[in-house]
């Protein structure tokens, strides 16, 4: 008796694993996008005088050139004139998620030195 997959079972399973590793490499390469940015941000927010941005436009100009920086880096042996809305969506995406983390901690910090005081 032969209990081997069907044809079309198999080729389910070999598109759901690509989607999945799709899924994986979009996810790994949207991290790295994130950490390159975070690195050229606070590089540059490092390099002010005062150690952060004088103005809300200083801030947003360290924000784009900071996003820029980092998805040139991403693809560096690549002709690269354009930048995909996937990828910026992708990096508001991670951080949205790495601001409220922040957040997530800064207030369990703040609920348990109140509960020290």
């Amino acid at each position: 008796m032969d209990v081997s997959p069907y044809p079309d079972e198999m080729f389910e399973e070999a598109e759901r694993r690509e989607a999945e590793n799709r899924e994986w490499k979009r996810k790994e390469r949207s991290n790295r996008v994130l950490q390159r940015y975070n690195d050229y941000y606070n590089m540059e927010c490092e390099s002010l005088p005062t150690g952060g941005p004088i103005s809300m436009m200083h801030l947003q100009m360290i924000t784009l050139q900071s996003a820029i920086d980092a998805f040139r880096c991403e693809h560096l042996n690549q002709q690269y004139d354009f930048i995909a809305i996937s990828d910026i969506e992708d990096l508001i995406e991670a951080l949205d998620e790495q601001a409220t983390a922040f957040l997530k901690r800064v207030r369990e910090f703040k609920d348990s030195a109140d509960g020290v005081a």
